[in-house]
């Protein structure tokens, strides 16, 4: 067996390092959906506006359809036209930037949140209402939760 030269020493270091730094990024895909998450955090406060989708204020559709914006994602306007080009993802595999779609008064969809997480996601709730957390596990939003979906990642890529 060969001894290792110094210099062939040198570029085996340099090549696990490089695989373990390349470990630690994630491809550009996997992120976009914390950064949808993160930039629909950033907008908690936003004041609700019956068909607003900019910075003057939003409906549970247009805060969908202006984050995924942000992110270079087109998606439809309205929460039902939302769930029906959205790649289904089962509940229990959503991600942080999925959308969540329920019956709030029709038997179709007509509300959506984003997903952030542990449970939460982020809305505009109604008039009167700021954007902001509701909780997915139990109570209200529990009862009326439709389904899931995405439009990142992997369904992004297959559009």
């Amino acid at each position: 067996m060969r001894a290792a030269t110094p210099l062939g020493a040198a570029w085996l270091a340099i090549l696990l390092l490089a695989g373990c730094v390349g470990a630690r990024h994630e491809p550009p895909r996997a992120s976009q959906g914390r950064e949808i998450a993160a930039i629909a955090a950033s907008l908690v406060g936003a004041r609700y506006q019956f068909g607003g989708a900019d910075g003057a204020g939003f409906d549970c559709s247009g805060l969908a359809l202006y984050v995924h914006e942000r992110v270079g994602l087109a998606i439809p306007r309205t929460a039902a036209g939302q769930e029906r080009a959205a790649h289904a993802v089962p509940i229990a595999q959503l991600a942080p930037g999925d959308l969540v779609f329920f019956h709030m008064r029709a038997h179709s969809v007509d509300h959506v949140g984003i997903y952030a997480g542990e449970g939460r996601f982020i809305h505009a709730p109604r008039a009167g209402a700021a954007v902001g957390y509701a909780d997915l596990r139990s109570g209200f939003y529990a009862r009326h939760l439709a389904s899931a979906g995405r439009f990142w990642g992997a369904a992004a890529a297959t559009r």
